[in-house]
């Protein structure tokens, strides 16, 4: 059973602020599914993401990279952007290598290009566009997630 909660964001600001609670709160093994168009907030929400985990590693979109890590000791968040694959190929199984590791949180744009690949029990924020700036960040995941948003009013 899912749980859900939308949130409102008025500026990158306040996307920032709601995705540093569920960084505070990341163990490792978690995976975290961002939906939206371009230009929707998912690099800003990774931004606030990795500060809230503790990475000082500058964020940025991995559109042309296809992957970034942000860390924190040993820990890690590793960021894909499926956008521009026209099929994940290789780069699922590197992508698998790091869902299965317990010091590392997974963090997909454009997951359906790899669906098959991404564990059922995971957070999916989904963003609709209001107004220029105007956001809805809706949230859901399965109870054994919970702890990712607890601090989300």
């Amino acid at each position: 059973m899912s749980n859900k909660k939308t949130c409102r964001s008025n500026s990158p600001q306040q996307t920032e602020a709601v995705a540093e609670k569920i960084g505070h709160n990341l163990k490792g093994g978690e995976t975290i599914e961002l939906i939206s168009d371009i230009g929707g907030g998912k690099t800003t929400f990774v931004r606030g993401l990795a500060k809230g985990f503790g990475s000082t590693n500058h964020v940025s979109s991995p559109t042309f990279t296809i992957s970034k890590v942000y860390k924190n000791g040993p820990k890690e968040i590793h960021h894909f952007d499926f956008y521009r694959l026209p099929e994940a190929g290789l780069i699922a199984h590197e992508l698998q290598e790091v869902v299965n590791d317990p010091d590392c949180t997974v963090v997909v744009e454009w997951a359906e290009k790899v669906n098959h690949a991404l564990p059922a029990e995971r957070l999916t924020v989904t963003f609709v566009t209001k107004f220029e700036t105007d956001r809805e960040l809706v949230l859901s995941w399965p109870g054994s997630l919970a702890y990712l948003t607890k601090d989300i009013k």
